[in-house]
């Protein structure tokens, strides 16, 4: 699909306007994100998705549409893995609930740079480069067998090195102080926990894409589409979070239909790069209707299937993760002590 720039520049403004609105509506006033609120966000940001994807088929032709939609179930139904990764960095962090959007929508917005970045050289490479079809399809097959062997695995949070290295480079505050990400202190200027769950959630993020984006690759070579998808599927992620809360504990088979998906996505991969070395014949390579319905079918199944292992076998959902890492006894413990603080003078926002 042929894309002007001016529909480029169009697309990105239209979805910084999005979370502009996002922004004042929701972060005007820090608070805990309900179940109501959160669910009308996720229609909001379903219905925008769909709509642009019914305007890509219309505009793009069937092909692009389908593809396009693919891509943004595929990306989503990751998003939805990769929230228990979110739930634990948050559990661990105890971000109290009134800051834990601001902590999402920051750390999502990092991550869709990044995501960018990505794309634009993946893109280039598969441009110029066959061979990296067969190594996006090994990253896929190699993170699909993960998955099935370390299911279960991460109920616990562990730093990963960008996060080691911002603790040992800057000083960090014992405790949260508002939202505020760095204060001033003795004449010292020092982060706040926030500053360091944000760079947790944006980090782990990039790890993710490591799987996601040559799985988007997969369905779609296109640029436009494969940053659209990724856009639409992490600016409705952070509301996501709050709506689904222990729910995603529940989706105990998720992981393996995410593998059976990369999985498959890897096959494609393989058999389109065998097929650009001319070694397969064309009806050999799966078209984007199969994918679209292996993907939905797949995803189907292993939702009620795990709703129904976790109904007859409560014990089976995993960790128990409190979604809202802070009671209501801390919340006011936190807010007292930051009026104390206010009153004392210490420490000043310096931002």
């Amino acid at each position: 699909m042929t894309v002007p720039f001016w529909l480029w520049l169009a697309t990105i403004g239209g979805l910084l306007a999005l979370i502009a609105v996002d922004l004042v509506i929701v972060d005007r006033k820090p608070h805990q994100v309900t179940t109501g609120e959160a669910a009308r966000w996720v229609s909001f940001y379903v219905t925008c998705a769909v709509l642009f994807g019914i305007g890509v088929w219309f505009f793009g032709g069937h092909d692009s549409g389908v593809e396009f939609f693919t891509g943004y179930i595929t990306e989503y139904s990751l998003s939805v893995d990769n929230l228990f990764i979110f739930m634990v960095i948050i559990a661990s962090f105890r971000v109290p609930a009134i800051h834990q959007h601001r902590v999402l929508l920051i750390g999502i917005l990092l991550a869709l740079a990044m995501r960018g970045v990505f794309i634009a050289v993946g893109a280039a490479l598969i441009a110029t480069f066959v061979w990296v079809f067969f190594l996006f399809g090994a990253i896929l097959v190699w993170t699909a067998v993960s998955m099935v062997r370390n299911t279960g695995a991460h109920e616990e949070y562990h730093e990963n090195v960008v996060v080691r290295w911002v603790r040992k480079v800057f000083p960090v505050t014992d405790d949260y102080i508002g939202h505020k990400s760095f204060v001033k202190k003795d004449g010292k200027r020092w982060i706040t926990p926030m500053f360091v769950v944000i760079v947790a959630i944006g980090s782990a993020d990039l790890l993710f894409a490591v799987d996601s984006i040559p799985a988007i690759f997969g369905i779609t070579q296109d640029a436009y589409l494969v940053f659209t998808a990724n856009a639409f599927a992490l600016m409705g992620l952070r509301q996501l979070y709050f709506l689904l809360g222990g729910l995603v504990t529940r989706l105990v088979y998720l992981s393996y239909g995410l593998a059976i998906i990369l999985g498959f996505i890897g096959a494609k991969l393989f058999l389109h790069a065998l097929h650009e070395y001319h070694v397969t014949p064309a009806w050999m390579e799966i078209n984007n209707w199969m994918s679209l319905g292996v993907i939905v079918v797949v995803l189907t199944v292993t939702t009620l299937a795990s709703l129904y292992k976790s109904r007859k076998d409560p014990g089976a959902s995993g960790v128990n993760l409190e979604l809202h890492a802070s009671s209501p006894e801390e919340r006011v413990e936190v807010e007292r002590s930051e009026t104390d603080r206010a009153e004392a003078g210490q420490p000043h926002d310096v931002r």
